[in-house]
């Protein structure tokens, strides 16, 4: 009889437990967020998709698949032109911390050229398709000049500048050939980290990247023969080279990041905007930059 209260308080709170369980598991899946419990075997994707203007979601996903322990490998589904050089290398560098950690398996789909290959470096296997588009190893800077346009127009550019090259790349003015040394030494500096980077990921001598790094594409079958990635398949193919290197027996469980479906709508505009600002601004202040952009979908 005197144990009756201690066994009542105990189902009440193992029923309390499950109900909040229930609770839990129906907002999960009704937020988009649901992913199922962190047991089992399991293997997180990251997505990398179009032009590379920002790093931080990407980076965000792979260090949550880093530090979750139920993660035993990570994908990179890599479908990308390249894009800007700071977020392609902090993407770059964040796959290499983890890889140091757990196996990662680059899959690459129809396009993962100049910033979508340097992204991809560090993992321990590349697996393109063998019409994959990648390679354009190298860094692009493009500038307009419109002085011609604004004579005719009748507008005259007034610049106040506290030195010589503070409007370095103006398309108000012509390129001088002072401009053209700057500009061409930032862009070989560039180059040459992009090389090393080859160099280092995938265990090749500068020389031979030298060679390779000249701006040209590579079908995946190309890119095979040339030592720029490791095998020829799909993403299925990536999942058994994935479940091999984390010692997955059976068929793992591929995670994904979860998303926030009510800010999408929001991102996207935002996103938008932005994109526009900038491009307005550059075309405004004649500011070069630098990317690491195949232009050929252009």
């Amino acid at each position: 009889m005197k144990k009756r209260p201690f066994l009542m308080a105990l189902f009440t709170l193992g029923a309390i437990f499950i109900l909040f369980l229930i609770i839990t598991l129906l907002l999960s899946r009704c937020t988009g967020n649901f992913q199922g419990l962190p047991v089992g075997e399991r293997i997180g994707v990251v997505e990398i998709s179009g032009m590379l203007m920002v790093s931080e979601p990407t980076v965000k996903q792979l260090v949550s698949f880093k530090e979750d322990h139920s993660i035993k490998a990570v994908i990179l589904r890599v479908n990308s032109p390249g894009g800007a050089v700071a977020p392609s290398q902090e993407i770059h560098d964040e796959v290499a911390r983890v890889a140091a950690l757990k196996p990662v398996v680059v899959s690459m789909a129809s396009v993962a050229a100049s910033g979508g290959y340097y992204v991809s470096i560090p993992a321990q296997r590349i697996v393109a398709n063998p019409g994959t588009i990648t390679g354009s190893i190298g860094v692009i800077m493009q500038t307009t000049n419109y002085q011609e346009l604004y004579d005719k127009l009748g507008l005259k550019n007034e610049v106040v500048k506290s030195g010589q090259h503070k409007d370095l790349g103006s398309p108000l003015r012509p390129m001088t050939p002072a401009d053209r040394k700057i500009l061409q030494g930032v862009i070989d500096d560039v180059y040459d980290q992009f090389v090393s980077a080859v160099s280092k990921g995938r265990k090749l001598p500068v020389e031979k990247v030298r060679t390779l790094a000249d701006g040209r594409i590579f079908t995946g079958r190309q890119a095979m023969q040339a030592g720029l990635v490791d095998s020829l398949g799909g993403m299925q193919d990536a999942v058994a080279i994935a479940s091999e290197l984390a010692g997955i027996s059976g068929e793992p469980k591929l995670v994904y990041p979860p998303k926030d479906k009510e800010s999408l709508l929001k991102y996207f505009i935002e996103e938008s905007v932005s994109q526009v600002g900038r491009a307005l601004q550059q075309r405004q202040q004649g500011s070069p930059a630098m990317q690491y952009l195949w232009t050929g979908r252009d």
